[in-house]
Order: C-alpha cells, then structure tokens, then sequence
C-alpha cells in the first residue's frame, strides 16, 4: 500500500537528498520506506522548484521552522524540544501552533502563508474614512465614551464586521502622534477633557522619591550654619549627559564631589558609600 506524505515530508526529503543522505537515511527521518523516497525523488526533480519570494525579518520564523516544527509536531516532541532544536523560546512556537490549528491540525507551509498576508504593508486602518468613521465621530460629539462606541456598534451592526472597532482603535486615533484619522479637537469631547491619554495603571507616586526628607524637617541648628558636619548634595549634569553628586558642607564649605558613572552600577554605590562615610567622620571630628 502506497503511503502519502504530506507537503512538508516531500519538501524534507528533498532537502535531505540534496545533502547527500542516502534514500534509507531519508526514509528513517522522513517515516517511510526507501523506495518512496527514491519515488519522490524522481517525481520532484522533474518539477520546477517551489520558490517563496517572502522571506521573514530577523528573529522571525522561517518556511524551513515551520517545517521543522511540524515535523517534531507528528513525532510527539514538547514544544521545548522543539524551541531547544530551532533556537527559539517556547512560548513563540507554542504560539505558532496555537494560532494555526493546534497540534493535530497544524501545517508548515498554510501557517506560513498565514504570516505572509499578516505582514502585509501598508494595513488600512480602520478609522481613516467612510461610514464608520462618520458613525464614530458622531457619537464622540454626543459625548459617548470609546468603551461605550465599541459596544453599540457590534449590537447595531451585528452582521456587519466593517462597522466593529475596539475602544483602543478609537482612543489611538485620537491621541497617537501622526494619526490624523479623527480630527484631534474630537478628544476634548471625551469626557476627561484631556487630549492626551494617560494609563489607568500608572501608580499616582511615579516618579516621586520614596521616604524623602524635606528641607522644612531639617534640625533647627542647621539653620544658621553655625555647627559643622552638616552636609547637602545637589546632582550635577553637563552637557554631554554626565553626572556627578556636589556635597559642600553648610558651615565650613568643604566640597566634595562624587561621579556617577550609571544609575544601578555597583562603582556609583561604592562612591556614594564613600561620601557616606566621609561625611560621618567630618561630623565626628567636629568640636
């Protein structure tokens, strides 16, 4: 009984065969016997080769991953078999072959064909014109909410997948740099009454020191400058973007300067611990 092999099986072989493996060596890789690989041999040199004229960027999969995914697919490797085999992580191939019918059903070269007409350049987007912008713009005067927008045109137009968009379509059409597809005086009808979008989850202190001393929790003795071993620090920058820390003491005006090379870099720690320890022992040796 003839056994037929699927596209990808033939294209294995044949790569295999221009390596110069032997028709058995083939057949134990591929899963079949010799003669049917010396059968597709034949039959596939005939043919003009199947060329592919997209090729991905870098980082991206290949036909010739595909391939091989598939392959440890039908052999029932884990995907981190099969990641540690191409050199990619695990969550990009089971990713790939969650979205292109799952184990079972999963095939190199459709699921290649499917990331090409994904890549396509340029994509229309959806709020650049016709009746669903008409249709949003319309609502954003009333002062509809994005959120509110997005739910009413799936129940109006249920049937009509054209006329759906998501809430963040809509607030990037409004606030994202060069998009002008809705007129940006539309975002002050939202109604924060902002024109830029600001993250929900952005924490209300970023940006702000934590435990910070201010100036007006300063000992009273400070104050006048009369007693030495009191020390404050200022951050200096130039304008080739490198810092360094100025600590001048408040009575006596020693200066002690202090390059910060990098942010998190264990020499910055050992510097600023050296100014720690100076400014101590300025405070101990104080009468």
């Amino acid at each position: 009984m003839r056994r037929n092999l699927t596209m990808e099986q033939r294209q294995l072989a044949r790569r295999l065969s221009a390596k110069g493996l032997s028709l058995r060596e083939i057949g134990r890789q591929v899963g079949c016997s010799h003669e049917i690989v010396r059968s597709i041999v034949r039959r596939e040199s005939k043919r003009p080769v199947r060329s592919d004229s997209w090729r991905p960027g870098p980082g991206r999969l290949t036909l010739t991953d595909r391939e091989e995914i598939s392959l440890g697919l039908r052999a029932g490797d884990s995907f981190t078999a099969i990641a540690a085999g191409l050199g990619k992580a695990v969550s990009t191939v089971s990713r790939e072959v969650a979205a292109n019918g799952g184990r079972g059903d999963y095939r190199a070269w459709r699921a290649h064909q499917r990331a090409r007409v994904q890549a396509r350049r340029p994509k229309p987007f959806k709020l650049s014109g016709g009746r669903l912008a008409s249709q949003v713009t319309e609502w954003l005067r009333q002062w509809w909410s994005p959120q509110e927008i997005s739910h009413r045109l799936r129940m109006e137009f249920a049937d009509d997948p054209m006329m759906h968009v998501s809430r963040e379509t809509i607030y990037q059409s409004l606030f994202a740099q060069g998009r002008g597809e809705l007129r940006r005086e539309l975002a002050r009808c939202l109604r924060t009454g902002r024109v830029r979008r600001r993250p929900r989850r952005r924490p209300e202190n970023w940006g702000q020191l934590r435990d910070m001393v201010m100036i007006s929790d300063r000992p009273a003795e400070v104050e006048d400058r009369a007693v030495p071993g009191h020390w404050e620090g200022d951050l200096i920058i130039d304008r080739d973007m490198r810092s360094a820390v100025g600590v001048p003491g408040r009575a006596d005006h020693p200066i002690r300067a202090v390059a910060a090379p990098a942010r998190r870099s264990r020499r910055g720690g050992r510097r600023a611990g050296a100014t720690r320890r100076h400014r101590h022992a300025a405070r101990r040796a104080a009468p």
